[in-house]
């Protein structure tokens, strides 16, 4: 059988009258109004960002292009509505996207055709070329760094748009981006997308420009750059609450020392990584602790968003499946576990997006750019601590649905990971010289890239294991503080204490300002507590309620309605009104806790459900 791409006068003609009715069908499914609308069925209209990156692309037109936005932003959506501009204008007449994993390629085949450029996400590099009823392909990185040659046949043979998404992989290996390099140098366009435009080690990027600073250190140069910070502002991404989690740790080493230690109380790196070793094992009680909490703080933020979904990031296959198993005896239902980037972990994310279970668990992480709307809760369970890695793993749980959402993740208290938390909202740029001295608290040290370069395989090799081979003995948790915003809420409190139920009790549904405003409460609160504890065994057996003062219900209820009327624009007294004629009782001044308290449960419903 004849090659459908084989260059000839019939066949050239052919790929032509296909061009020209792909061009239509999907500019027929466009609004003209550039850059007002988005591409169909990707959202109903471009965000400001979008537009913005857009109109700054097409004021210069360049042949490369370095857009750098906050995980959730809509990075797809930015790059399909350039694709079929540029489609459309004839610029271009073919387009490669080049993803990390065999899932995304499938993500993004399946957001291409809904504006109508049909990409083949199944090519293989045996196939030679892809048919012509294909305006492109999506390979991955590890694809072309094979066989770089036949990219660069295959984008040498038409005007190409080369989409690098998740760009800093081309810096996995010297040989991945000599061969990226090699593949799309002659590409006619190259976008370039990063959520995490920085890399942990100094391997430069591919088709990145980098300019020195006045210290003489090369900085990446992005052409367009979505932090976290404006992209909170805007409600295109959830504020994340960060449940910082201590405890004391029992271990003996290989020499057969028995050692403890409490995490988070200034040890040294080697005591800190033991200490934390010993907190996920899960043998011990730290992990089935911080799984309990972070199950009940999943089923508070599921009153409000019902099909909130948690992700567990284990460090390997044998943890995650003892993590899946602990959770399952918490939440009395079935855990989703994901191993790898093959297909059937790729069944399993999608039907885990597309239901309403609990818990998923993640060898490391699900990867990134894997769109699951719904993650609204997450366990740190990794020793993980790159901030390229952090940054990707809280991508998974920041995009917004819906105003008032919020995201939480429980960490193990790491001075490494609790100053990356405080720094979320802090835009880097990918830096190829480092300054030679590292301090203990320095988050580029040279020990992280090692680390990075360890996670790359499902275990740490037999060397490093024996290096740092220890048995753990036991492990409790102990709920630490709220890092929200830079800030720290909260003080120490035991697993099921009243303290810890403060916290983890929150709203799931709350603007930023009243997240602060209700963490200053609980603070305040726990303080006061603290100050009158009642001695050891006279606490109450359960929790009590939430929200048990006349003034929090009334903050809350007000702040309820303010949330309720920007989604509905009703004023403020018409809400109230109407939540008194359906729940009865006075004004808010004379109602009874009873009454406020119907009050905040219709508006929870009816916001849970909008």
């Amino acid at each position: 059988m004849s090659d459908p791409t084989v260059t000839s006068a019939s066949g050239e003609d052919s790929a032509q009258r296909h061009d020209a009715a792909v061009g239509t069908w999907a500019i027929e499914h466009l609004s003209p109004s550039f850059p007002a609308r988005a591409p169909w069925g990707t959202a109903s209209k471009l965000r400001a960002w979008q537009a913005e990156a857009l109109e700054a692309y097409f004021r210069h037109e360049p042949r490369d292009f370095l857009a750098a936005a906050t995980p959730g932003a809509g990075k797809t959506t930015f790059a399909l509505r350039l694709a079929v501009e540029l489609l459309k204008r004839r610029t271009v007449e073919r387009v490669t996207v080049v993803a990390p994993t065999e899932h995304l390629k499938r993500q993004w085949a399946e957001a291409a055709a809904r504006v109508g450029i049909p990409i083949d996400p199944s090519f293989r590099n045996a196939d030679g070329r892809y048919g012509a009823h294909y305006r492109g392909v999506a390979v991955t990185y590890a694809q072309v760094a094979v066989n770089a040659a036949l990219h660069r046949d295959i984008t040498l043979e038409r005007r190409t748009l080369v989409i690098l998404d998740e760009v800093h992989h081309g810096g996995d290996a010297l040989s991945w981006g000599d061969s990226i390099r090699e593949a799309f140098e002659h590409a006619t366009r190259r976008l370039s997308l990063t959520g995490t435009p920085f890399r942990s080690d100094t391997a430069p990027i591919p088709f990145v420009t980098y300019l020195q600073n006045e210290e003489g250190i090369r900085i990446s140069r992005t052409d367009y750059d979505y932090g976290y910070g404006r992209a909170l502002r805007d409600g295109v991404v959830r504020p994340v609450l960060f449940m910082v989690y201590a405890g004391h740790m029992r271990w003996r080493t290989k020499t057969g020392d028995q050692m403890e230690a409490r995490l988070g109380e200034g040890n040294t790196k080697d005591i800190t990584a033991q200490a934390w070793r010993t907190a996920l094992d899960p043998k011990g009680e730290w992990i089935p602790q911080v799984m309990h909490a972070a199950d009940r703080r999943l089923s508070e933020v599921r009153q409000q968003v019902p099909d909130a979904g948690g992700l567990v990031i284990a460090t390997d296959q044998v943890a995650a499946r003892a993590y899946a198993a602990i959770l399952e005896g918490i939440c009395g239902q079935r855990v989703t576990v994901v191993l790898s980037d093959e297909k059937e972990s790729s069944e399993r994310i999608e039907e885990f997006s597309r239901g309403t279970s609990r818990w998923m668990v993640a060898v490391r992480m699900v990867s990134e750019g894997v769109d699951v709307p719904r993650l609204a809760v997450g366990v740190y369970a990794t020793n993980a601590s790159t901030p390229l890695f952090f940054a990707q793993a809280l991508g998974r749980f920041v995009r917004a649905r819906r105003r008032g959402e919020t995201a939480t993740v429980f960490l193990p208290d790491v001075p490494v990971l609790v100053a990356l938390a405080g720094q979320l909202e802090l835009e880097r740029d990918h830096a190829l010289d480092r300054p030679a001295e590292d301090g203990d608290g320095d988050l580029w040290n040279p020990e992280d890239a090692l680390v990075a370069a360890a996670e790359r395989a499902e275990r740490a090799s037999d060397s490093l294991q024996q290096e740092f081979a220890f048995e753990p003995l036991d492990s409790h948790a102990a709920f630490d503080r709220v890092v929200y915003d830079g800030a720290d809420f909260g003080g120490r409190a035991e697993p099921g204490s009243d303290e810890e139920w403060d916290f983890i009790g929150i709203p799931g549904l709350l603007e930023p300002d009243q997240v602060h405003e209700l963490l200053r409460s609980r603070q305040a609160r726990q303080a006061k507590r603290a100050a009158n504890r009642r001695p050891p065994g006279d606490a109450p057996a359960t929790p009590p309620p939430v929200y048990r003062t006349l003034k929090e219900q009334r903050s809350l209820l007000n702040s309820l309605v303010g949330l309720y009327a920007k989604n509905t624009g009703e004023p403020h007294g018409l809400i109230h009104a109407e939540l008194r004629r359906t729940c009865g009782g006075p004004a808010v001044a004379q109602a009874s806790v009873t009454q406020l308290q119907a009050r905040i449960d219709l508006l929870r419903k009816r916001l849970g459900h909008r």
